[in-house]
């Protein structure tokens, strides 16, 4: 059955939306863990690899609908997925990874931990939503969350350089534009299916990290050897299988079963995996401020879906 025909309604409805949003996140969370297990490339190395494997992968699975899909997308849907492909995968991971390589995990975790305020807040312009001030307390909360979360990275200079806040800030940004546009341009395209969409979207994608090829080839000369290439082979196509296939799956299906602001808070899972996986990666046990970034993060999430569920739903189902 596809994707899309699936109509669950109420209660259903928001369970489905959370629980794929929880699974978007614990695939995305993964992408933080890349750009150390692969230092000795670079952030636009590891993109290219990345978005190659997605675009390869989107095409050979699309290709069998390409012609009745081509002739449902116009061109206005192909300009927003070259805008989303560049803002949601290519520009925010080069940004993303020279986050991590720069400045840490945790700081990175800090600045993209702010992503659910900000498309909270933008989501609660939107007709019929929850007004903002009933979300204050979780926007409360979730800030508390990112603050606990990288105070320590903060506190340490040496490790938190400028250019690293600098390029998770600028994830920041780039990742939300994308959030709010791709949830509306699936609100507008009841026709396409969020496994199609997420397909095209790959397709994008892997056209950009091919333009990008003959960049990295000028500004960053080929030094590596081939076991090297081979690592980079094999963590590229297993980004592109859980977080961009699968988990951008997820998160399209979310996209239309929740509205905008509750979809920004689904992001803070990303941050909470993104912790988990980098305590099993140093093979450590969670800080004091750690844990109670835990506690406000799972805090901020409940809070915002009773608000919610308060709040009597004025869209219809899509």
């Amino acid at each position: 059955m596809d994707i899309a025909l699936t109509r669950p309604s109420g209660d259903n409805r928001t369970s489905l939306g959370i629980a794929c949003g929880i699974g978007a996140g614990a695939l995305w969370g993964l992408v933080f863990l890349a750009p150390e297990l692969v230092r000795d490339f670079t952030p636009l190395q590891l993109a290219i690899g990345r978005y190659l494997a997605y675009g390869v992968l989107s095409a050979l699975l699309i290709a069998p609908r390409w012609r009745a899909l081509r002739a449902a997308v116009t061109r206005r849907e192909w300009r927003s997925l070259a805008w989303l492909a560049l803002a949601g995968n290519t520009l925010y991971y080069i940004l993303l990874s020279t986050a991590v390589q720069t400045g840490g995990i945790a700081m990175t975790s800090l600045v993209i931990g702010f992503l659910p305020v900000a498309v909270t807040i933008i989501g609660s312009r939107d007709q019929g939503a929850v007004p903002l001030g009933r979300l204050l307390p979780s926007l409360l909360l979730c800030a508390g969350g990112a603050l606990c979360i990288g105070w320590q990275a903060l506190a340490a200079p040496a490790e938190a350089s400028l250019l690293g806040l600098a390029c998770a800030v600028g994830a920041l940004a780039s990742w939300t534009g994308f959030a709010v546009g791709n949830s509306r341009c699936l609100a507008r395209l009841p026709h396409v299916s969020v496994h199609d969409w997420n397909l095209l979207l790959g397709i994008m994608t892997g056209a950009q990290a091919v333009l990008l090829i003959p960049v990295t080839m000028v500004v960053e000369p080929v030094q590596h050897a081939a076991d090297a290439w081979a690592r980079l082979a094999g963590i590229s196509i297993g980004v592109a299988l859980l977080a961009s296939m699968l988990g951008n799956a997820l998160w399209n299906r979310m996209s239309r079963l929740l509205p905008l602001t509750l979809v920004g808070q689904m992001i803070l899972f990303e941050t909470l995996f993104a912790l988990l996986y980098g305590f099993l990666w140093e093979q450590r046990l969670p800080t004091g401020l750690e844990v109670a970034a835990f506690v406000l993060v799972v805090g901020s999430v409940l809070s915002c879906i009773g608000a919610h569920q308060r709040h009597a739903p004025s869209r219809a189902d899509a």
